[in-house]
């Protein structure tokens, strides 16, 4: 059975995230998209292009969907291949809102409990694990905002990010020897 997208739901989506963002508050604005999101993707209509839904060889794929074009937001679409996931990461400051489009993933938050300015090394505290699956969204408001995000299946799960701005870098946390995480910068860039 061939499934063939609906570019009007693209279409729909933009505009709804164009009213949802349109509040001054980043608690509201991300429960007014986390409820878009929800709304849109359990319509049931397979709205995506294919092109979006391919997983990549080494890594998980992140696509740039749309930009707005005052910079307020960017829709990605993710796709995590058996077993890939982040590292330990934060969202350098920047809000987001994660729904699950297609398969399952698994997200860990993480809350910070110290750390060493001269070392670069942090402390964190697991703070809860959520297996969620299609239609199911989450929000990172920071400073709430470390996560670690994987594939627990066996085929392919795909999440609609949408960012408040464009998340170009982020810091990765790296367990170090005796305890902790290091934290490292890293740069993002998009799957072609």
């Amino acid at each position: 059975m061939t499934i063939t997208p609906h570019p009007s739901r693209v279409d729909e989506l933009i505009r709804r995230l164009d009213a949802a963002v349109d509040v001054r508050d980043d608690a509201a604005r991300c429960q007014n998209v986390k409820h878009v999101l929800i709304d849109v993707v359990k319509s049931g209509e397979s709205f995506i292009e294919p092109r979006y839904l391919e997983p990549a060889p080494d890594r998980y794929a992140r696509r740039l969907m749309h930009r707005d074009p005052q910079g307020r937001y960017t829709v990605l679409a993710m796709v995590w291949d058996r077993s890939q996931g982040t590292p330990l990461h934060d969202h350098a400051g920047t809000w987001c809102v994660e729904c699950v489009y297609r398969g399952r993933i698994e997200v860990t938050s993480y809350s910070v409990h110290g750390g060493d300015p001269e070392t670069g090394v942090v402390q964190f505290e697991k703070e809860a694990v959520v297996l969620a699956g299609p239609g199911e969204a989450g929000a990172l408001i920071p400073p709430f905002e470390y996560h670690m995000i994987r594939n627990p299946d066996a085929s392919p799960a795909v999440t609609i990010h949408v960012y408040g701005g464009e998340m170009t870098y982020c810091h990765v946390f790296e367990p170090v020897e005796g305890g902790g995480f290091r934290r490292t910068y890293r740069e993002l860039s998009y799957t072609s």
